[in-house]
């Protein structure tokens, strides 16, 4: 069986989001070098595996946040930094694993550990990757922090167990599906925000709005990537399109279209889920698109997205408010596009 290619769509995301962080990048440079400086606190038998793990030209979304809303809500402390490290080496650790639980040999135009290395090695390299970043969160001196970002590991481990358990699962609902996207991707976001505005000794309020902020925002985000892997192009998704699907992961547009669909029409689609030829999953993308099921996908993104800008609008009006601001409206362009892409309606 053919090895997938599981790769983020990082180019043209990358270059998107390049203005917002803009305001940050000195700060990013220095959370870089800081993720890098990890693999030297193990054992040198192990950190080559590590060094490979964390090297990336990712987009680091997880430690921007962190940053612009430390900075939106105060000042840039030494423990943003901390927080920036931590969150990005529990979402290394995540992508490890992924990468083994669908058998991808790629990512981003570079050999996943598994590929490398073989499955053994990359699970215990994902479980170091794990421990060593609530290693790191138990020195911070507020051990909320510490607690939260267990929390959210957790979170994070839990949807990614619930989405594989609901692989190919037909009677999936949407609220699961929200429940899995909010687990697995909004957590981290979510307590990357969180974290930094009770860093700074925000109002309890404040803290709680930031991370509704990363909540909404990190579930919008992977609303977004479940419309590029079936409306977007190959060039952009960097893998080829349908590849969620045919792992049995059942996204939002194709919830839509098997809720919206006849019950005979529901047959031949749930059919072609189970055992369906690529061809025929072909055919079942374009239907998605052509049925308004992607368009109804963008809507949600959308709304999710509102939902986060006004957790914000409270915050003194600073630069880096606006560049969370402006995040919000990057991103609901990139989901919107989807949406001009689409023909037909259907109800959302």
């Amino acid at each position: 069986m053919k090895k997938s290619v599981n790769l983020e769509p990082s180019a043209d995301t990358t270059q998107a989001l390049k203005p917002t962080f803009e305001l940050i990048q000195s700060q990013l440079v220095l959370v870089e070098e800081r993720i890098r400086e990890q693999a030297r606190a193990f054992d040198p038998a192990v950190e080559g595996y590590v060094a490979y793990a964390v090297e990336s030209h990712g987009k680091r979304l997880r430690p921007a946040l962190a940053l612009l809303a430390g900075g939106a809500t105060g000042q840039i402390v030494q423990s943003h930094f901390d927080l920036a490290v931590v969150v990005e080496l529990i979402h290394a650790a995540t992508l490890v694993h992924d990468d083994i639980l669908d058998g991808a040999d790629q990512r981003r135009g570079q050999p996943t550990a598994n590929a490398k290395w073989g499955n053994a090695i990359s699970v215990l390299l994902g479980d170091c990757l794990f421990a060593h970043a609530l290693k790191l969160s138990s020195n911070f001196e507020n051990g909320e922090i510490c607690r939260r970002i267990a929390t959210a590991a957790s979170d994070v481990c839990s949807g990614e167990i619930i989405q594989t358990q609901r692989r190919f699962d037909l009677s999936l609902t949407v609220p699961d599906y929200y429940k899995i996207l909010e687990m697995k991707t909004g957590a981290l976001f979510g307590v990357a925000t969180e974290l930094s505005a009770l860093i700074n000794g925000a109002p309890e309020e404040t803290i709680a709005a930031l991370k509704t902020f990363g909540l909404r925002l990190g579930t919008a985000y992977q609303i977004y990537d479940d419309c590029l892997d079936l409306a977007g192009n190959e060039a952009e998704a960097g893998k080829s399109l349908g590849s969620d699907l045919r792992k049995g992961k059942l996204t939002l547009p194709i919830l839509h279209l098997l809720h919206h669909s006849s019950p005979k029409e529901r047959q031949e689609l749930s059919e072609i889920i189970l055992s369906g030829s690529d061809a025929e999953l072909h055919i079942l993308l374009e239907r998605a698109v052509e049925a308004g099921a992607v368009k109804a996908a963008v809507a949600t993104g959308r709304e999710m997205l509102q939902e986060a800008g006004a957790q914000i609008e409270g915050l003194p009006p600073t630069p880096y408010r606006e560049a969370l601001s402006e995040l919000v409206v990057t991103l609901d362009g990139m989901i919107g596009q989807f949406a001009d892409r689409s023909a037909g309606r259907l109800a959302h």
